[in-house]
């Protein structure tokens, strides 16, 4: 039998959690059965280098001015022309409209949708938008219980259109201590200090590291260090705000790092402070390694961290709040314990890489027979 092919399609392909998820769907499934390929508007960093050692050719097609633009969606069909797919899913909105517009006039047998966003200030036209772009596809999925209020909410798409697929990460792989003492050297840390962690693009509208920096500025702890992992445009900006609040001994930028676990191994607390989030892949991934999480009380984190169970959840845009709950940890050593291991058995239970690919599997086998490509 021939394989089934897969095309997805999505924005800039960067170290973002929809590009992560695709990485970890490479890994998943097995190249004698399916043959994967991916559309995007642009490819930066490590992740297109880690998919293409899968055999998955990575395409660009640039940035969309608006999602009819006529001569990308020519490129996007000419693709969909000489690969055939079985199967087109895109996420983002660029993603979507890549699906839904090339897969109709492409006659792809089977089109989905995935919304991975928290779209808060997203347009009545943009969400109408959507509704079309749903009617004319198999199905949206969502990426976490808050997605899909806000599909049924606000987009009003009809309810039986949507699939629940809470995404999932990589269980963390074992961290040698030798490895652990190299990099504590190499960013002056010491065993006293107690080390806040970031993970993340330094997208700051978005991800909102300056709340976390003001909210360090006002901890009054001597050996207190704030570890950020993660790059961006508004490094400068960031780096000019902790000169301005006097924090440089307290603040470590380290860039962006292809396997960030032994970061993490180093981390007491994680934080998650932005203004906006589909899920928040990092807080799961942070529970992962036993670490509680002081996370904004938006989008997907709500889904994901249990407010006084395995972390606790502030107001947005709070520095304030931050710094009280992150004190709150800081004093007890007990709690963090204790929320810490709750958050592994949360996290093990519920966003592993293992149970989300497998589901993602299951709605494609499930659609491919329901449209009769494979049988039943």
């Amino acid at each position: 039998m021939e394989k089934i092919r897969i095309l997805y399609a999505m924005e800039t392909i960067a170290s973002g959690g929809v590009e992560q998820r695709r990485l970890l769907l490479a890994k998943w499934f097995d190249p004698n059965q399916y043959k994967l390929k991916i559309i995007c508007t642009n490819a930066i960093g490590a992740i297109p280098e880690e998919l293409e050692k899968f055999g998955i050719e990575v395409i660009q097609v640039g940035d969309f001015k608006h999602p009819f633009h006529i001569s990308k969606h020519k490129k996007v069909l000419k693709i969909i022309n000489s690969f055939r797919p079985h199967i087109f899913h895109g996420a983002t909105f660029e993603g979507i409209a890549m699906a839904a517009i090339g897969g109709n006039i492409g006659k792809v047998p089977i089109l989905i949708l995935e919304e991975t966003s928290d779209p808060q200030n997203r347009s009545s036209k943009a969400n109408f938008l959507l509704r079309q772009f749903v009617k004319f596809s198999d199905c949206i999925v969502a990426i976490s219980p808050n997605v899909k209020n806000y599909l049924i909410n606000k987009a009003k798409v009809p309810f039986q259109k949507i699939r629940l697929i809470i995404n999932g990460v990589q269980i963390p792989r074992q961290v040698l201590s030798e490895e652990l003492n190299v990099i504590k050297n190499q960013h002056s840390l010491k065993n006293k200090d107690f080390v806040i962690g970031f993970v993340g693009r330094l997208y700051d509208d978005h991800k909102r590291v300056s709340d976390l920096i003001i909210a360090i500025s006002l901890i009054k702890v001597p050996c207190i260090k704030l570890l950020i992992v993660g790059d961006g445009k508004d490094r400068d900006k960031l780096e000019k705000l902790i000169e301005e609040l006097s924090v440089q001994n307290k603040v470590i930028l380290v860039g962006n790092q292809s396997d960030p676990s032994s970061f993490y191994k180093i981390m007491d607390v994680f934080c998650v402070p932005s203004s906006r989030e589909g899920f928040g892949l990092v807080a799961a991934e942070a529970m992962l390694h036993h670490l509680p999480v002081v996370a904004t009380k938006v989008g997907g984190l709500q889904d994901v961290v249990v407010d006084g169970e395995t972390g606790f959840l502030v107001p947005p845009l709070n520095p304030k709040a931050l710094s009280e709950k992150l004190q709150i940890l800081i004093d007890n050593p007990e709690l963090r314990t204790r929320m810490g291991n709750a958050g592994y058995q949360r996290a093990m239970q519920h966003y592993t890489a293992d149970r989300y690919c497998q589901e993602v599997e299951n709605l494609y086998l499930t659609l491919l027979k329901q449209k009769g490509i494979l049988p039943n």
